[in-house]
């Protein structure tokens, strides 16, 4: 055994202990650590011959980068519907690094991370209030998860039109229909071949809404002559977390011939808020759903979710296959998981969700997500009471739109970057209704209604400065 390699085995206890010791500090410091900072590294690290052992590279880590990273998990960053960690999804994530496992089983062989990861997505259908008719798995993001789902309906479209399209590839028109598709659902189109652009257009309800005009929807769909067709749907849409009228799009799924898709990404967590579960009314009649569980389940980044209808497995099979190599022969006549899923390699994410499942149960994530609600209502009406700022569209959930009320885009582009530099927040820009505006997403399960304040007259002492 190489020497170093030794030595570290032998100091495993010391080496865990260092990086406890400091994982804890970060976390009891969140507060304070800065939000942002403006530090480039030019690395002009050489790799070693004889390398430097864990110890000594930990030690070059926390003098390079550790004191330049920024509280992306704490409570007053609010860009990017950036969520933290729980304590049991911290607990969790480090168990699945330990056990190393591959979250994929081969009938009657292998280990049971797969089965953890089934009986954890039935705990997220629980929890979603969603039908037991419907199967998933656990991938990196919305991207990986708008893809999977993408994927089973590209394959659905085939079998409409007597195609594999698994097996042949796409040679033909698949039209999809969406109003304010996110960005990864374009990205997922450009790597299934769809085509990023090749989205037919819906217009938005009339007002201050981003949510599919049903109107419009019904007269897309009547030019293409009963074609089949996907629709992409929204649950909380970036700018304002508006929702699809749901129960009106199943009606229009009993009159046509469609494969119904739902970008859940953070807004699906709306099933678990007494107050706010009516948006999703309806939701449970689409044949996929995307819903990242590292948003406001508030567990490790790459922990994303797909679901898909049971009636549609076969197409997720004809997919996602991985029937050609050897070492996976499969003679137990059972469908390996596997073949549901993207990846092959994959380690056992689910792990970190399903210990958040069971250490706070349905009412400790209602409380996680009726709090967001809370703070992100909180911070609207005070922006309305603002002189300096307007609202740009109704808090719907837990994402608050504003700009500056003398508006110009400069202004707001000034503005932001000054408050985003002083590293106590972080919000990220965007552009509405021909505006250019500043987006704040409440996630995580840290912040308090304090933060809230505190950031409100930061925001009044920025504006001042630069006026």
């Amino acid at each position: 055994m190489n020497e170093r390699l030794k030595k570290d085995l032998n100091e495993m206890a010391s080496i865990l202990d260092e990086v406890k010791n400091q994982g804890i500090s970060y976390l009891e410091h969140l507060h304070s650590r800065p939000t942002s900072n403006t530090n480039e590294i030019i690395s002009e690290t050489s790799l070693p011959v004889d390398g430097w052992g864990a110890k000594n590279t930990l030690k070059f880590f926390n003098e390079t980068f550790e004191k330049i990273m920024v509280s992306s998990s704490g409570p007053k960053y609010w860009g990017f519907v950036t969520g933290g960690t729980t304590p049991a999804s911290i607990a969790g994530d480090w168990l699945a690094t330990i056990y190393d496992q591959n979250a994929f089983k081969l009938s009657g062989q292998g280990d049971i991370s797969a089965q953890i990861e089934i009986e954890t997505i039935l705990l997220l259908l629980d929890l979603f209030n969603l039908p037991k008719n419907l199967s998933g798995g656990l991938v990196s993001g919305a991207t990986m998860s708008n893809l999977t789902c993408l994927a089973t309906a590209r394959q659905w479209i085939g079998k409409q039109q007597r195609r594999d399209y698994a097996k042949e590839g796409i040679n033909g028109a698949i039209h999809v229909l969406a109003a304010l598709p996110h960005s990864s659902v374009l990205k997922a189109m450009s790597l299934l071949g769809l085509g990023s652009v090749n989205i037919t257009s819906i217009k938005t309800s009339h007002g201050n809404q981003e949510s599919i005009d049903l109107v419009d929807l019904e007269k897309k769909i009547l030019q293409l002559s009963g074609m089949p067709f996907i629709l992409i749907s929204s649950a909380g849409t970036v700018n304002t977390a508006d929702f699809d009228d749901f129960d009106g799009i199943n009606q229009l799924k009993k009159k046509f011939n469609f494969w119904w898709h739902i970008d859940a990404a953070f807004g699906g967590f709306a099933s678990c808020s007494k107050s706010h579960r009516h948006l999703v009314n309806g939701w449970q009649y689409a044949d996929s759903f995307t819903i990242d569980c590292h948003k406001w389940l508030n567990v490790p980044y790459e922990n994303a979710i797909f679901l898909i209808k049971e009636s549609h497995k076969i197409l997720q099979i004809e997919t996602f296959q991985n029937s050609n190599a050897p070492y996976l022969e499969n003679k137990s006549g059972k469908v390996d998981y596997l073949n549901l899923l993207p990846e092959n390699s994959r380690r056992l994410k689910a792990l970190s969700v399903w210990f958040s499942l069971l250490a706070y149960g349905k009412s400790g994530i209602q409380e996680m997500v009726d709090n967001s609600i809370k703070h992100a209502q909180s911070f609207g009406k005070r922006i309305e009471k603002c002189p300096n700022f307007e609202l740009l569209a109704p808090v719907r959930l837990n994402i608050v739109c504003f700009t500056l009320n003398d508006y110009s885009e400069v202004n707001v582009r000034t503005f932001l970057s000054a408050l985003n530099e002083t590293g106590k927040v972080f919000m990220s820009p965007t552009f509405y209704q021909e505006k250019r505006g500043i987006r704040a997403a409440f996630v995580n399960w840290r912040t308090t209604s304090e933060d809230v304040s505190y950031v409100i007259e930061l925001m009044k002492k920025i504006n001042k400065k630069i006026s």
